[in-house]
């Protein structure tokens, strides 16, 4: 008996089969092309049917309970009535109608001025004027679609940055006929374990959630106080609250938890990403095995603007204290984006979310062995490294799940691999420079 969890990302397609303990049975992998083209970016919707067809058929075996599909939040592409594609995928960081994000936001200010961003999917499908014979899908769905023989609803999750509201649990359709946009254009929507129909083997395919969303089940961040925080070329912050987050300047947006309450978080435009180009070449193991503090920061940013935990265009890169050479330089960019992370949680805190009791590291960065200790030395909390941390897995345990109790099934399947307890530090002192010269020049409002 097993649940398969498949991940739709943007260079790949991967696929886990998983057991009722956790245990991984099997996985396979497919590579994608994309085409970027300035701000225009797609995909072929047929590479994914193709390669998804291809990792099931890798490890599928006839005790299969169900399936699952994550792919990147606001991917999507226009159908006919029949479910047939009449544009390519419109990938999640396509910009070509950053023209329409006014046009968007006057149709309702209250609903989307500070939270509507001009790649979400709300803009690009306006820009390409649809009629009331088109259909929008998802790219998760468009695969389910294929699995089951038929158009399938979409889940709360992948339908957020086309506009659905998540309170009211419907289309804003008196916004949307403002700008044009038919209601038939709009699947239905559903809870994330929905059924969505079956394979022609009867197996149950099961409405997914964003990759973001994913990782988070993956990492086990699925009850209040914990969180998951996913450190790669970017920062990106996900937890549990039991009511809905209000963050007026826009940083802070929710998705609906499957069990009910709410999945706050939020991306940072810091990250790892800025060591290859502060440390073109270097070593950056043998950095992590010689690291040490250093009185010194590095607001890390590759280019002008953050997002999350606040909202400032104009923020750039900047640094307090000498770091010195590529060592110190090393130290001051991790111990950054650590404060950033810490600076995270405040606002989050500050917002109503619970007190953070432990945090999950995912992502690339937790190869860093001193980067994760001084995480949970700077957060003041235990960080968990889970044993399979990626957005597949999360897809198996919400496609085991089955529509019922999600946290009860991630905490039966999710292990944990390490836990590192915080330590004294020294940085206290530093982290509240780092946070008046972040209000000295105006980027926290």
């Amino acid at each position: 008996m097993g649940w398969i969890g498949v991940d739709l990302g943007t260079q790949s397609v991967r696929a886990v089969l998983v057991d009722a303990g956790g245990t991984v049975l099997a996985r396979a992998t497919r590579p994608l092309v994309s085409h970027r083209d300035g701000p225009r970016h797609e995909q072929d919707p047929q590479s994914w049917l193709d390669a998804v067809d291809a990792v099931l058929a890798d490890i599928a075996g006839p005790a299969v309970e169900g399936v699952s599909i994550c792919s990147t939040s606001g991917t999507f592409l226009l159908t006919d009535e029949r479910g047939r594609p009449v544009t390519s995928a419109l990938m999640y960081d396509d910009a070509r109608a950053a023209d329409q994000r006014d046009h968007i936001v006057d149709a309702d200010p209250d609903r989307w001025s500070t939270a509507m961003q001009p790649t979400w999917a709300l803009p690009k499908l306006r820009s390409l004027k649809p009629t009331e014979r088109h259909r929008i899908v998802h790219s998760a769905d468009f695969v389910a679609a294929h699995l089951v023989g038929h158009p399938v609803a979409t889940d709360t999750s992948h339908a957020l940055k086309t506009g659905y509201d998540l309170v009211a649990g419907a289309w804003p359709q008196a916004a949307f006929d403002q700008l044009g946009l038919p209601a038939s254009l709009f699947p239905d929507v559903v809870l994330p374990g929905a059924e969505l129909g079956r394979t022609p083997e009867g197996v149950p395919v099961r409405a997914g959630m964003t990759d973001g969303c994913a990782a988070q089940i993956a990492a086990g961040a699925l009850a209040p106080g914990s969180w998951n925080s996913v450190l790669g070329t970017t920062l990106v912050v996900k937890g549990v609250s039991v009511d809905l987050l209000d963050d007026p300047t826009g940083a802070v947006y929710s998705h609906r938890h499957p069990d009910g309450g709410w999945l706050p978080g939020g991306a940072s435009s810091t990250g790892a990403g800025v060591l290859t180009e502060l440390l073109p070449g270097a070593d950056l193991d043998a950095l992590d095995k010689a690291a040490g503090p250093v009185d010194a920061v590095i607001y890390p940013l590759t280019k002008p603007g953050e997002r999350f935990p606040f909202v400032a265009p104009q923020a750039e890169r900047f640094t307090l204290g000498n770091p010195g050479g590529d060592l110190g330089t090393y130290v001051a960019v991790l111990q950054g984006v650590a404060f950033i992370e810490r600076l995270a949680f405040e606002h989050l805190v500050s917002l109503g979310a619970d007190p953070v009791r432990s945090v999950s590291l995912t992502g690339g960065a937790v190869r860093s062995g001193y980067w994760n200790q001084l995480r949970a030395d700077v957060l003041g909390v235990p960080v968990e490294l889970p044993a399979a941390p990626d957005p597949a897995y999360g897809m198996a345990v919400l496609a085991a799940s089955a529509g019922g109790s999600l946290t009860a099934t991630a905490r039966r399947m999710v292990r944990t691999e390490r836990v590192l307890e915080p330590r004294p530090h020294t940085l206290d002192e530093l982290y509240g420079e780092f946070v008046a010269e972040l209000d000295r020049r105006g980027y926290r409002g």
